[in-house]
């Protein structure tokens, strides 16, 4: 090997560096980052209260682990931590460039197909199940294997709902904007993409973006935004424009930017099954029926409705979701206690 190239492969840095180990895995384009080692361990007996924890003792890993020169703007990450419910396989808290998520079906798809694909949990043909806890609630996740090869990967979601309906508001320099407001593991704000001369397409993503926080800011100055029963959820987690499909066999395109700024490059597994109760609020998709999204990218989730519920004073669905994942990486990351961009940062 040429200059002992070998020397730097059996490397070990100082003592007093932070060594952490994580998974990189995208579902329909969306990263994820499955922090498997070197994380704390996270005080609180519940998962919310872990979540709370990580937000106010360990929230200058989120950064490092997930913001430049590790990660970047769009990077998403996942903590692994014991679950609340009795026969859950595992807990999960969702981070992103802004903070901590309350649901994310890319994640849980992306979670399913990791855990089943390297035997920690036992594959099973046809169907091989995983339960877990989100901080949004109970989560059961699918993965379809053939063969030994996993085909793809599913979930039911939480309880889906609708608050608004054809609302409306005057955005500063874009005059008056029409709204749903909906609820499928978190709040988003769907806004036709006609409305702000946009079109759902890669080159149209700085302007998306710009529009999609200029909305999302005045919905969440406007709007009191209201969980059943949770009130950490009580917040507008992004904006989700919608538009025509690109490909004839697909219902239309959901282009998601939430967080600070940040866009999903799947069609937001938590986008669309808030998508599928606005849809069978207003009558047209009913129990049993489903329909194929698209991302920016052209990637798709299938969403399908499987029942109807009460969720608090809501009228609400179970949605299923359907897509798949695939593993990109093994990351073993170092924090030097000297490096003055340690904390990692953001240029937008």
């Amino acid at each position: 090997m040429p200059m002992k190239l070998h020397h730097l492969k059996n490397w070990n840095p100082p003592e007093n560096w932070l060594e952490v180990d994580a998974l990189d895995v995208h579902t329909e384009g969306e990263p994820l980052r499955i922090i498997l080692k070197g994380y704390p361990e996270l005080e609180g007996q519940t998962l919310l209260e872990k979540r709370a924890n990580a937000q106010t003792q360990h929230d200058s890993l989120r950064r490092a682990l997930l913001w430049e020169p590790r990660g970047h703007e769009n990077m998403y990450g996942a903590i692994i931590v014991s679950p609340d419910t009795n026969g859950a396989d595992f807990g999960v808290i969702f981070i992103h460039n802004q903070g901590y998520s309350t649901g994310c079906g890319h994640a849980v798809i992306a979670l399913t197909k990791v855990f089943v694909e390297t035997g920690l949990i036992d594959k099973k043909e046809p169907i091989t199940e995983v339960k877990m806890d989100v901080p949004s609630g109970f989560i059961r996740a699918y993965a379809n294997v053939e063969n030994e090869k996993i085909t793809g990967v599913g979930f039911q979601n939480v309880p889906s709902f609708v608050q608004l309906l054809d609302e409306e508001l005057n955005v500063p320099e874009l005059g008056r904007i029409r709204y749903d407001l909906a609820f499928g593991g978190a709040f988003y704000a769907f806004v036709d993409v006609d409305q702000v001369d946009l079109e759902c397409r890669p080159e149209f993503y700085s302007q998306l973006i710009e529009v999609g926080m200029k909305i999302k800011q005045e919905i969440m100055a406007a709007v009191e935004i209201k969980h059943p029963t949770e009130p950490d959820m009580d917040f507008l987690y992004g904006t989700i424009f919608t538009g025509p499909a690109m490909k004839k066999d697909n219902h239309s395109r959901n282009v998601c930017i939430f967080a600070n700024g940040q866009v999903d490059r799947s069609p937001t597994g938590t986008g669309v099954s808030a998508r599928a109760a606005i849809h069978h609020a207003r009558g047209q998709l009913e129990i049993g029926e489903s329909i194929k999204i698209e991302s920016i990218i052209g990637s798709t989730f299938t969403v399908k409705l499987i029942a109807t519920t009460k969720f608090g004073s809501y009228d609400a669905v179970i949605p299923q979701v359907i897509g798949n994942a695939f593993i990109t990486g093994y990351n073993r990351f170092w924090i030097n206690p000297d490096d003055p961009h340690k904390g990692g940062f953001l240029l937008k």
